[in-house]
């Protein structure tokens, strides 16, 4: 069955995001427990790509395929997940990059590099890190991961944030599903 990605995020409702996230089958790697554990030899770079014995991965359908399998434990280690083995995975900054952003009614919704769909809010929140004069801000996405926005998209996020009515002496914030997130590191 050939992958149909998700129509252009500015034509889609809300209702339509929620139901292609709640349609699209994840494996439950939350759910195993696998006893082998390794390393995969696979990293993923700043900018998104995928590289595998420093060979890109170019197949947005293998991408995405593992992008699937990925969770990030307490530590900051990312790993592959599959029943029967753990593979430890080398995360240059996220395992993501949130590549568009849109404001739909109270919620905010990003489109990831891998064509997923996250709805920011408490399960999701925005998290502003480095430093006020270099922030870098993130979405999380699912099992301990998250995705980093890139520079358009921050830019986007930023000027949603500033179109509501900010009270002096407050840094810009953007609110989703009733959980508002600062834009700027504590």
């Amino acid at each position: 069955m050939p992958y149909e990605p998700p129509p252009e995020l500015a034509a889609l409702s809300l209702d339509e995001v929620a139901g292609l996230v709640a349609a699209r089958k994840l494996p439950p790697v939350d759910q195993w427990s696998p006893a082998k554990t390794g390393h995969s030899e696979m990293r993923i770079a700043a900018d998104g790509r995928w590289f595998h014995q420093e060979g890109e991965i170019r197949r947005p359908a293998m991408v995405r395929a593992f992008a699937s399998l990925l969770t990030c434990d307490p530590d900051g280690q990312h790993w592959l997940v599959t029943p029967t083995q753990k593979l430890a995975i080398a995360v240059e900054d996220a395992a993501f990059i949130a590549i568009d952003v849109k404001q739909e009614g109270d919620a905010l919704i990003f489109r990831l590099n891998t064509d997923d769909l996250v709805i920011a809010g408490p399960d999701h929140p925005i998290v502003a890190a480095g430093d006020p004069e270099t922030p870098a801000l993130y979405v999380a996405v699912r099992h301990g991961t998250r995705a980093r926005l890139n520079r358009s998209t921050y830019a986007q996020l930023v000027e949603i944030a500033l179109t509501g009515m900010l009270p002096e002496g407050e840094a810009p914030a953007a609110t989703s599903k009733g959980a508002r997130f600062s834009l700027v590191p504590a």
